[in-house]
């Protein structure tokens, strides 16, 4: 999933650990355990009908489980809010019934004897579900925990689609049917529903069978023949246009509302290749049956990787136009990658949910590298490790693989997700590519349609590599924080000394990292790498010649801050000599706080033609144009850019900043803006018009195409009253 999930729901029997006790221990200090397995899921047979009325799901249910390894005479059952009607013990065609008893949250059913682990049995269920009748507590991730959602039921909103949805992760699939809700757990699955018969249907593996009914309904049964978890149990039912694609011979589906058909291809396209890529790279192929993906409204999250069957948010949805600004090919990576990472082997406590969300995570940087060469990978690393920079302090941040927490919806956090993704891919750099990739082979491999932390991860690696890989995982997965060093150098009769400190707070762990540095002299670059294992190291490297630069971390792979005072010499020789994208926005950064600056303006200038459309939109922004000299030899350049560039966000940026200069030369620029296709141009344009040449604004809207006004309405209707 991409930003995440529900309310945590604990079954704790306080008299088995002692009241007085269990006030005493505050919450964020218990130990959060694997849950125990008492009772196994086997199948899941489901037949249900939706009351759009009251916004309930009637269901049948025909649960079949197994006794993990002790004898049992009893089966809890999580289910949220429900009614429950009927529970029986299926006996061949006889129904007996059973005692049990609910609290509203889980049904601790009374089997009809003792059974041992070689046996199966089957539960009967009839129940209705009342999602809109339950207290569920969302997260900062996932806003909602309902489990089952009724878009626009009555018809009351116009120009909106009535959907049904479902969304189960963390422990809200319970809300719609009784489960065992743990990420521990898996089982085969049948789902039939009942939906009008002009809606589609999607849910979880092959569509096997349609059958009309008299009353206008139609039952769409799916089959999911392979195990997987209950969170990953999906339903959706509406509008949808179907457009069909095809990976080998495996059926990719693309569900899109009637209006963005049409763009499907333009949405999802690269699904097929991402497959080939990530099977090939894994070294095992996508494992299941199909690969669909569907866009619903009001979801109340990013995505959701549900096994075969994503669930997009409506951000996804675009038209071709509106993909000339922006797509969400990252989500789109990111969810496939989890149908091998947390799919097909699952974290089996939310504890270990690094193996589900860093994987994903890491799965987006390595599409992007493979897709738009090392640039766009470097980049995608460089945004992940702000990311995770921004929500910590002084070095401090949690573990990895967290036993500790408040709330599992915590676990769905900058931790989990971006520092996850980063640690994996320093992991693949120290191992080699090669050796990294044969081990996450072997560890899907071997615990297959089963669970998985990193300990197993990590005794997979030791098999392959025949390397003790304990050191890196408990400083990178077991203990928390980063390194911040800082660096300070010394370069006297061409012996360079540098000291690194370790400045993170005392608190947190000291590293043992390998760094390496580049030293840049008239000669070329030479690297070295110094093993860093206390707070302060001092090398003394004697040269040749002068140094420089220095780079230090060159590949950008560190997991932590680096500081060295620089000069702007150092950014301006960066820039041009030792261009990682890190370096580059470094530089561009420096010369945005220093545009008047000989320095600066040339850096910016410099940056004007960089590889990068953000970063040439950022450094016209840097500009100041109040400067004669900058504008002296930038202005031309920025007007080239707002008439050719082919990036929309370049020429957003371009007109923009002519508009702040109000120079009449580039007026007509500024008004034939509007007609651009890309909305961001267009909305700048409006912006620049405004500053520039206010009496002609309403004059310029009415200029505006009817799609592109109906796309900035809001911005058009606020203009409008000025």
């Amino acid at each position: 999933m991409r930003k995440r999930i529900a309310f945590l729901y604990l079954a704790i029997s306080l008299s088995a650990i002692g009241m007085s006790q269990a006030q005493q221990l505050p919450i964020d200090q218990q130990y959060r355990s694997t849950p125990t397995r008492v009772n196994n899921l086997v199948h899941t047979k489901l037949d249900v009908h939706f009351d759009y009325k009251n916004q309930f799901l009637n269901g049948k249910e025909w649960v079949t489980l197994q006794p993990h390894f002790y004898p049992t005479d009893s089966l809890r059952l999580d289910a949220k809010g429900m009614d429950i009607k009927q529970i029986a013990l299926v006996n061949g065609q006889q129904l007996v019934p059973l005692k049990f008893t609910y609290d509203d949250n889980s049904l601790l059913i009374k089997l009809d004897r003792n059974y041992l682990s070689n046996e199966k049995y089957t539960i009967y269920l009839d129940y209705t579900a009342k999602p809109n009748l339950l207290k569920a507590q969302g997260s900062a991730a996932i806003n909602d925990a309902k489990g089952l959602y009724f878009i626009n039921p009555a018809e009351s909103t116009p120009n909106k689609p009535r959907q049904i949805w479902t969304q189960g992760e963390t422990e809200a699939s319970s809300a719609w049917f009784p489960t065992i809700d743990r990420p521990n757990q898996k089982t085969t699955a049948e789902i039939s529903m009942t939906v009008l018969d002009n809606y589609v249907s999607l849910s979880n593996g092959a569509l096997v069978s349609q059958q009309k009914n008299n009353d206008g309904t139609r039952t769409d049964t799916w089959k999911m023949d392979l195990p997987h978890a209950p969170y990953l149990f999906m339903m959706a039912v509406g509008d949808f246009k179907i457009y069909q694609d095809k990976y080998n011979n495996i059926p990719v589906d693309y569900y899109l509302e009637p209006k963005y058909a049409p763009y499907a291809k333009d949405i999802f396209g690269k699904t097929p290749a991402m497959m080939d890529f990530y099977g090939k790279t894994l070294g095992v192929p996508y494992p299941w049956n199909k690969y669909a993906q569907i866009v619903c409204r009001d979801y109340v999250s990013g995505a959701m990787e549900n096994t075969t069957a994503t669930l997009h948010g409506e951000h996804v949805q675009k038209t071709k136009r509106e993909l000339l600004d922006e797509n969400e090919e990252g989500t789109i990576a990111h969810e496939l990658f989890h149908q091998w990472f947390g799919d097909l082997v699952t974290a089996e406590s939310w504890s270990n949910l690094t193996m589900n969300e860093s994987f994903a995570t890491f799965g987006e940087i390595i599409w992007h590298e493979h897709d738009g060469g090392k640039e766009k990978g470097d980049k995608s690393r460089f945004e992940k490790l702000q990311s995770y920079l921004k929500s910590t302090k002084n070095g401090n941040s949690p573990a990895l693989a967290r036993y500790y927490y408040h709330d599992k919806e915590d676990m769905f956090d900058n931790i989990s997700y971006a520092k996850g993704s980063l640690i994996l891919y320093a992991l693949k750099e120290q191992m080699g590519a090669a050796a990294f990739y044969q081990s996450l082979k072997k560890y899907l491999t071997e615990n297959s349609f089963k669970t998985g932390e990193p300990q197993q991860l990590r005794l997979t690696m030791e098999e392959v590599t025949g390397k003790d890989w304990a050191p890196y995982f408990n400083q990178w997965y077991y203990k928390g924080g980063h390194p911040i060093l800082k660096v300070t150098t010394k370069n006297e009769n061409n012996i360079l000394s540098l000291n690194i400190a370790q400045v993170q707070d005392s608190a947190v762990q000291t590293f043992q990292i390998p760094l390496a540095i580049d030293i840049y002299t008239k000669e070329g670059k030479m690297r070295k790498t110094v093993q860093l294992n206390k707070r302060n190291t001092q090398l003394t490297i004697p040269l040749k010649n002068t140094v420089e630069f220095i780079d230090i971390d060159p590949e950008k792979t560190l997991v932590g801050e680096i500081h060295i005072d620089k000069t702007e010499a150092d950014y301006r020789y960066q820039y041009e000599h030792a261009p990682s994208f890190a370096n580059r926005v470094a530089a561009i950064l420096f010369a945005m706080k220093n545009s008047k600056t000989t320095a600066g303006r040339e850096i910016l200038t410099q940056a004007l033609a960089d590889p990068d459309a953000d970063l040439v939109a950022t450094a016209i922004q840097g500009l100041d144009l109040t400067d004669p000299a900058s504008r002296k030899s930038t202005t031309n350049i920025i007007a080239s850019l707002a008439e050719k560039s082919s990036a929309s966000v370049i020429r957003a940026s371009a007109i923009r900043k002519l508009g702040q200069i109000k120079d009449k030369k580039y007026k007509n620029l500024l008004l034939n803006g509007v007609k651009d296709q890309s909305y961001m141009v267009i909305a700048s344009s409006i912006m620049a018009i405004k500053d520039a040449y206010p009496d002609q604004l309403q004059q310029t809207l009415k200029q505006i195409d009817p799609e592109a006004s109906e796309y900035l309405k809001t911005l058009l209707t606020d203009l409008s009253k000025l």
